[in-house]
C-alpha cells in the first residue's frame, strides 16, 4: 500500500532537514560503528529513544538524557527556529532574528537541551546587549555544524540571484558562527541545495556549486566524489566525523552522490556515527528536495516517520505561512 504523499520540493526540502535530524537523535554522537550495528540488529537505526546504555563503554558523547523519541537536536531546533521566522516576518530580519534567538534558547527560554559552544558563545554576546546594539557578527569563531542548521529554510524561502543567496548565507551563519571556514561550508551547501531546486542532477549540483566552497573544502569534496559507489564507512575514516564542517559536509557530498534515495541516506548517514545530527540537516533537505523530483508517484520523505516526528505540526503550519512553499 502507498503511503507517500507528493510534496513540493521546497517543502520537502525543510521537511526533509527536519525529519532526518529527528530521525538520528538516538544515536547521535556515538562514534562506534560496530555498537550502532548492533543496536541496528536488535532496536533499529531512527527515532530510537536515546538511551545511556547504548553509550556505555565505547566512544561517544551522551547529550540527549533528557529527550524523547521524535525530539530534534540542537540543530533541528535552529532550523525550526528560522522557519518560524520566515513564517511570521516573511524575510529574515537580522535584529528580530537575533531577539528570537536568545529569548529561544537563551535563560529561562523554552528550549531545553545540549548547547555547543558556538550557540553559548553566541548567547553570551547576545545577553549582554539590547536589541539595537545587536551586532551583525554575533557568532563565535567557530566551525561547527550549527552553521549549517538554518541553511534550508534561507535557501528554500530565497527569491533572486545565487549571488544574493551567497550573501544571505553569509550573513546568517556569522551571526552564530564567525568563521569564515563555516561560511564557506554553508555557501557550499547551500548552493548545491539550490541547485537541485532548480532541476539539475545531483552531480551537477555538488560540482557546480564547487566555486562556492573554498579552495580547503573543496579539495576535500572532490576527494569525496571520486566513487560513485556508496561506502561512506571508508569516507567517513578518511574525514572524520566530528562535529566541524571539514570533515561532515565530504561525508554528506558522498552519501548525496551515491544513495538511491531520502530512507538510504539517512539510515547510512546514521551508521558511520558520531555527529549524525549535525550532517542530517543538509543531507536531509539535498536528498528529499532531489529524490521527490524524480518520481510522480512516491514522495522522498517516509511518511511513517514524518509522523513520529514530534514538531510536525507546527513545522508544518510554519511551511505554509511561507510565501514560496
Amino acid at each position: 500500500m502507498n503511503l507517500n504523499i507528493k510534496l513540493e520540493s521546497r517543502a520537502a526540502a525543510i521537511l526533509g532537514a527536519l525529519i532526518a535530524d529527528s530521525a538520528s537523535l538516538g544515536l547521535h554522537w556515538l562514534y562506534d560503528s560496530e555498537r550502532i550495528a548492533q543496536i541496528e540488529k536488535t532496536k533499529g537505526l531512527v527515532f530510537l529513544q536515546p538511551d545511556a546504555n547504548d553509550y556505555a563503554g565505547v566512544s561517544g558523547y551522551f547529550a540527549h538524557g533528557d529527550k524523547a523519541a521524535g525530539d530534534s537536536s540542537a540543530y533541528g531546533e535552529l532550523c525550526l527556529l528560522m522557519l518560524r521566522h520566515f513564517a511570521q516576518h516573511g524575510q529574515f530580519d537580522r535584529v528580530p532574528y537575533q531577539t528570537e534567538y536568545r529569548s529561544y534558547l537563551g535563560p529561562g527560554g523554552a528550549y531545553a537541551g545540549y548547547v555547543d559552544s558556538p550557540t553559548r558563545q553566541t548567547l553570551q554576546t547576545l545577553l549582554a546587549l539590547k536589541p539595537e546594539e545587536f551586532p551583525e557578527h554575533s557568532g563565535a569563531d567557530d566551525d561547527q555544524f550549527a552553521a549549517l542548521a538554518a541553511i534550508p529554510v534561507v535557501v528554500a524561502t530565497h527569491i533572486g540571484s545565487q549571488a544574493a543567496l551567497m550573501t544571505q548565507i553569509e550573513q546568517v551563519v556569522r551571526l552564530t558562527n564567525h568563521n569564515d571556514t563555516a561560511v564557506a561550508a554553508a555557501q557550499y551547501v547551500g548552493c548545491v541545495l539550490l541547485n537541485v531546486l532548480d532541476g539539475k542532477s545531483i552531480v551537477e549540483a555538488l560540482i557546480g556549486a564547487l566555486p562556492n566552497a573554498g579552495e580547503k573544502l573543496a579539495l576535500l569534496v572532490e576527494q569525496a566524489l571520486q566513487t560513485s559507489l556508496l561506502d561512506s564507512a571508508t569516507t567517513a575514516k578518511r574525514f572524520g566525523t566530528a562535529c566541524h564542517v571539514l570533515e561532515g559536509v565530504p561525508v554528506i557530498a558522498h552519501i548525496v552522490r551515491c544513495a538511491p534515495d531520502y530512507r538510504t541516506a539517512v539510515e547510512e548517514n546514521i551508521r558511520i556515527g558520531g555527529d549524525s545530527c549535525g550532517r542530517a540537516i543538509m543531507l536531509g533537505a539535498i536528498m528529499a528536495a532531489y529524490t521527490v523530483q524524480q518520481t510522480e508517484q512516491f514522495a522522498s520523505i517516509p511518511l511513517e516517520w514524518a509522523a513520529r516526528y514530534n514538531k510536525l505540526v507546527a513545522a508544518t503550519d510554519a511551511c505554509g505561512r511561507l510565501r514560496t512553499v
